[in-house]
């Protein structure tokens, strides 16, 4: 399997205008299936008093550090404006603060109290009990099946947006 992005391999013919609809769709199916696994986790992590718009920036900033309030909204694919908000509800509770960047006074980066350092911890054990109950029934071959097929459509995904913006940088030129 190619991974780059702009080696796409000719679409696949699963789907017409005549036979599209929901039963079948494979795009409907993922997102039933990351409500489900948001519910649950979200129902684990109320014991905790964590929601998944809270534990989503918390486990963000556990794993890789301060950041901007800009990267966090980009890295949670949020609007600045939803992740401010965001932010001010974390720091009423306790779990992140604003501080002012020792290199450039202008920038302000969201940081882990050692509460939200605690109450990110626990999202990791929590989520893997979640993913592991989805995946009850699965082998570890099939898991990583599951993986593969999930990833390939990544790529095919990266590839249409690469070929997008490409048509739309070239709009004369054909391949």
């Amino acid at each position: 399997m190619s991974t780059d992005p702009s080696a796409a391999p000719a679409p696949a013919a699963f789907y017409s205008k005549e036979n599209y609809g929901p039963e079948a769709s494979v795009g409907l199916v993922i997102k039933q299936v990351m409500q489900s696994i948001v519910q649950q986790a979200d129902a684990h992590l109320e014991a905790y008093d964590l929601t998944h718009a809270q534990w989503k920036p918390l486990l963000r900033l556990h794993q890789l550090g301060a950041c901007t309030p800009a990267e966090l909204a980009r890295d949670l694919s949020m609007d600045a404006g939803a992740v401010t908000r965001l932010i001010d509800r974390l720091e009423r509770k306790g779990l992140c603060s604003r501080e002012r960047s020792s290199e450039d006074r202008r920038v302000v980066n969201v940081a882990l109290t050692e509460e939200g350092r605690r109450s990110a911890a626990l999202v990791p054990g929590v989520l893997s009990d979640v993913m592991n109950g989805h995946l009850a029934g699965f082998s570890h071959q099939e898991w990583q099946l599951l993986m593969q097929f999930l990833k390939r459509m990544l790529l095919n995904g990266e590839a249409m947006r690469a070929e997008a913006i490409k048509a739309v940088a070239h709009p004369n030129k054909k391949d």
